[in-house]
């Protein structure tokens, strides 16, 4: 059994309690999936988070959501693009046409994935 330290504060003693930090992947840089995973988790699913946070699998539950999402990403834009045919000269015959399509394309498959791994 741990030894729990108290200091007094007035007519209280108060816990000296303190989390250890998670040293899951430090290295690795949280990108935009993974942050809105973690806004979701604070805001809407609190329990869920404090437990995560208190059993210190929070970091690692945000790290592999950021990566699957990514790895999810490029698996849908690459099906995507072999499954839609255009010109491979649009790109080169009228850019904002092109552009318009890789960016609703993007924005399909990022529907896609916030309500698959974000949003859950």
């Amino acid at each position: 059994m741990v030894e729990i330290i108290y200091h007094k504060e007035e007519d209280f003693f108060i816990p000296d309690l303190y989390l250890e930090k998670e040293n899951y992947e430090n290295d690795y840089i949280i990108g935009k999936y993974g942050h809105l995973r973690l806004e979701y988790l604070k805001n809407h699913k609190k329990s869920e988070y404090i437990i995560m946070f208190m059993n210190k699998t929070l970091r690692k539950h945000i790290i592999e959501t950021d990566k699957q999402t990514k790895r999810r990403f490029e698996m849908l834009m690459k099906q995507m693009l072999e499954k839609i045919l255009f010109d491979e000269n649009l790109k080169n015959t009228n850019p904002l046409k092109w552009t318009r399509l890789m960016k609703n394309y993007k924005n399909l498959i990022e529907e896609i994935i916030l309500k698959e791994f974000v949003y859950i």
